[in-house]
């Protein structure tokens, strides 16, 4: 391979990550060591395009058509807890439940599988298949749960809170795809591939694309107050983003933006689509662009940035394996919503279904179904905790 300076090696967005980094230090402190990096040339995915009338009410129906599965899939924490079914109480009841479109799959074999330790319990999940019908029917009290292939809308977590006076238990119950279009895919930030920056840190993406700062670095408008140099250090950031409100701009703006109790807010001058579609393009025609895209939409020669989640942390890059060990800080979760009041059990039954969930059997299912990427052992505790 010919030696060529940092700035002319060109870095595709690819098929697998575009980018895989391993990063030793910070490449924007000088106090830690240089950053080393390797790098893959691939080509970009071809370009996805929204869904027509038709797909959507199909979607409605019977859930989105199922992608084909990545050819690598995930293995099964072995810290994952086996699941025990109880017989020291009567687990039996009926509930109906709502999901998401690109759901209905899935919450059926946790529903099947949960069956066979609980005959008694019958669990119907009807079309339509909408993450936002199932959300607002939860708050009318229509609904005893909801699975969402994302984070609720603010507007239905604040009616849900006007009226019960609480917020609703939301806690993730599978991870996200990969780079599956319309299927929960992880997000990236990229940069132009004449970009010479290596990587990014949360702090970093808060201060160019919030005016709330609450990460504490200040306003960034300038390359080189990310530690660029040369032609580089007076080129203004231009930002791009998704409108609000989105699936993909929410999460961006609760996993960068927002720290606990204070949620950001996004800078006047983000150049923002209405859908995700455009944006890796506006990326790839502007050399001093950044913004956020899934990675199934990376349809353009990007560099896509490793992202560290505080500044002396290690970046992590978008690798499919990254994203199963769950390591990647932009991977996303599926969430299962209920109504539970502070203090008071769930139903017995719905708590049994839960704990079945995040067990090794639970997530066997989501490893079967071969979409979706299972919860390591550490994200499962996590949610099992939220049922106390």
């Amino acid at each position: 391979m010919k030696t060529t300076s940092k700035r002319t090696i060109l870095l595709a967005a690819g098929i697998a990550a575009c980018c895989f980094v391993f990063r030793v230090g910070n490449a924007q402190n000088q106090e830690h060591p240089a950053t080393r990096m390797v790098e893959w040339l691939t080509p970009p995915l071809p370009p996805n395009h929204p869904q027509t009338p038709e797909q959507e009410e199909r979607g409605r129906r019977f859930g989105r058509a199922v992608p084909q599965p990545e050819l690598l899939q995930p293995t099964i924490d072995a810290s994952l807890p086996a699941y025990k079914a109880r017989t020291d109480v009567d687990i039996s009841g009926s509930f109906t439940g709502a999901c998401s479109d690109v759901l209905p799959r899935l919450v059926k074999g946790w529903v099947d599988a949960f069956r066979k330790y609980y005959p008694k319990v019958q669990i119907d999940v009807p079309p339509p298949f909408a993450g936002s019908v199932g959300a607002q029917e939860l708050v009318q009290s229509k609904l005893d749960f909801v699975f969402v292939s994302r984070e609720l809308r603010p507007d239905d977590i604040k009616d849900f809170k006007a009226k019960f006076g609480y917020t609703p238990l939301s806690l993730p119950v599978s991870g996200g795809s990969y780079r599956h279009y319309g299927f929960l895919d992880a997000v990236s930030f990229v940069v132009n591939k004449d970009n010479p920056i290596e990587t990014i840190s949360f702090t970093q993406l808060d201060g160019m694309f919030s005016k709330t700062h609450y990460r504490g670095a200040g306003e960034i408008r300038t390359w080189g107050q990310l530690g660029l140099k040369g032609e580089w250090e007076n080129k203004p950031i231009h930002l791009y983003g998704i409108k609000p409100w989105n699936g993909y701009e929410e999460f961006i703006r609760q996993r960068v933006l927002s720290t606990p109790g204070q949620r950001g807010e996004w800078r006047d001058d983000v150049t923002f689509d209405k859908v995700v579609f455009p944006v890796a393009g506006r990326v790839a025609a502007d050399r001093y662009a950044i913004g956020y895209t899934g990675v199934a939409y990376v349809d353009a020669a990007l560099k896509m940035l490793p992202v560290a989640r505080d500044d002396i942390g290690t970046a992590c890059s978008a690798t499919y394996e990254n994203v199963a060990k769950a390591i990647y800080p932009l991977s996303r979760l599926i969430y299962f919503n209920t109504n539970k009041a502070p203090g008071k059990p769930l139903n017995p039954a719905l708590q049994e279904f839960l704990r079945f969930i995040l067990s090794r059997e639970g997530q066997q299912v989501v490893l079967d179904e071969a979409i979706f990427i299972p919860l390591r052992a550490e994200q499962a505790s996590g949610s099992r905790s939220l049922l106390d």
